[in-house]
């Protein structure tokens, strides 16, 4: 059975997805932004008249939430080899999912892009067709992959960008503010290598958050960074020839 804290995240996750701020909120029922904290903070109090008010805000109504809280959980961790083939067919059809994996606004990404509205809301509706994102009134919309969704390691999404993005990003000199390029090559028992693995999908997690946080920020202060993070058993080709028998016999052991 769902609890009031349930309701409450459910309530802010709706937030997010309306594109709606604390301060943005506070406005709309006439309270301080502190105070709009505290009744989302845990052990916060949040009774039902404002429970209305907030539906009244996000357009929707109790009953539709409590629909929602009663609905198991499926999130999608890939699309099917068919589907991937068809959102990178369309450029403007795989603009508009990374940008929705990124949690962009509608308003973002037609600002930024060259889209129509037209071209943006029809590229919304085939994500929902998709499930990618489950589409809402006024072009809002809600994630439906987990945070562990990936394109597929040798699908059509990824052949595209070994093909057209990688050599782009890499051509970079990595040498401007915040900006940073490292090959580290080591030694390491597979258990080891499998936690910092982990430790490495965090920080690409903790990045993710911090994309989130900073969507209150005016534009003028926000800048567009891409992180790429690889981790594989691997020599360079040019270098294999070198590599005496007995060395090669010892990397396929391990």
């Amino acid at each position: 059975m769902a609890s009031t804290q349930t309701l409450i995240d459910l309530i802010k996750v709706e937030l997010k997805s309306a594109g709606i701020s604390y301060a943005q909120l506070a406005r709309e029922l006439d309270l301080s932004e502190s105070s709009v904290k505290r009744m989302f903070a845990a052990g916060g109090e949040m009774p039902l008249s404002r429970i209305d008010e907030l539906c009244r805000v996000l357009k929707t109504d109790f009953a539709e939430l409590s629909h929602r809280l009663a609905q198991p959980t499926s999130l999608r961790l890939e699309l099917t080899l068919q589907q991937e083939r068809e959102v990178v067919a369309d450029e403007k059809l795989l603009l508009m999912a990374i940008c929705c994996l990124s949690q962009w606004r509608y308003e973002q990404v037609v600002a930024t892009y060259r889209l129509s509205e037209a071209e943006a809301t029809h590229a919304l509706a085939q994500l929902d067709r998709l499930g990618i994102i489950e589409l809402r009134p006024l072009n809002r919309y809600r994630l439906q992959v987990a945070k562990t969704f990936r394109w597929r390691p040798h699908g059509p999404v990824m052949q595209f960008f070994r093909e057209n993005v990688m050599q782009d990003f890499f051509n970079g000199g990595f040498d401007g503010d915040a900006e940073l390029l490292m090959l580290v090559h080591g030694q390491l028992s597979p258990g080891m290598a499998r936690e910092l693995r982990d430790r490495l999908q965090r920080v690409a997690e903790d990045f993710a958050r911090q994309h989130q946080l900073d969507q209150k920020l005016p534009e003028q202060e926000k800048r567009q960074f891409t992180l790429m993070m690889g981790m594989r058993c691997w020599l360079f080709e040019r270098f294999a020839h070198l590599q005496r028998p007995s060395a090669v016999t010892r990397a396929l052991k391990g």
